[in-house]
């Protein structure tokens, strides 16, 4: 008996136990913090390829050849019909979006027929993949919008300057902790900007 009270006041290893038990969860705390960091900085990462992927895209031939090619000259954009250096409304482009694939209408009015530059959208993925090499055509949608901007007749340069949008979505962040917590997938993110010359294939 004398040894059972001995025993149950010996207080030897017990800092040993404390430990642990509190090491679990201090080393899932400090992760958790880890992973926290690294989501963010993906995600920072991510906006700056859009970013670079829009500039790369309203200075470089549109994916869509219409936006380039297309004339507004005796076109109504339901505003009338526009004549020689009359503003084209923002009505007279709905939304294209372009992917690895193809550029669809998704929105109506999208004037001419859809022509896909292939070379043009693999040219803006490249430059994205340059700041996250984790984005791959799959996840890239190139869109163009109506702006208000450009001049029906345009000698210059192509009549519409449209709105650039280039989205990337469909990633996933991989978790240090992934035996306690499943991948997170990312919000798509998104950059715009208006179209600038949209011709020839780098941007400086």
């Amino acid at each position: 008996m004398r040894l059972f009270a001995h025993l149950l006041r010996d207080q030897r290893g017990a800092s040993a136990a404390e430990f642990a038990l509190v090491v679990p969860l201090f080393l899932i705390l400090l992760l958790g913090i880890v992973d926290a960091g690294r989501l963010l900085w993906e995600l920072n990462t991510i906006k700056k390829a859009t970013q670079v992927g829009a500039r790369m895209a309203v200075v470089t031939a549109p994916v869509d050849n219409s936006i380039a090619t297309e004339s507004y000259v005796g076109h109504d954009p339901g505003t009338g019909m526009l004549g020689q250096g009359d503003i084209i409304p923002a009505s007279a482009l709905g939304v294209i979006e372009c992917d690895d694939t193809q550029c669809t209408c998704a929105t109506a009015p999208c004037k001419g027929s859809r022509s896909y530059n292939g070379a043009a959208f693999n040219t803006i993925v490249a430059r994205m993949t340059n700041h996250f090499s984790r984005i791959g055509a799959g996840n890239v949608t190139v869109s163009y919008l109506g702006s208000g901007l450009g001049f029906a007749g345009d000698p210059n340069g192509p009549d519409l300057s449209p709105t650039v949008e280039v989205e990337v979505s469909g990633l996933t962040f991989s978790p240090v902790t992934s035996l306690l917590f499943a991948n997170v997938t990312i919000p798509p993110v998104r950059t715009s900007m208006t179209g600038e010359d949209q011709a020839g294939a780098a941007s400086y």
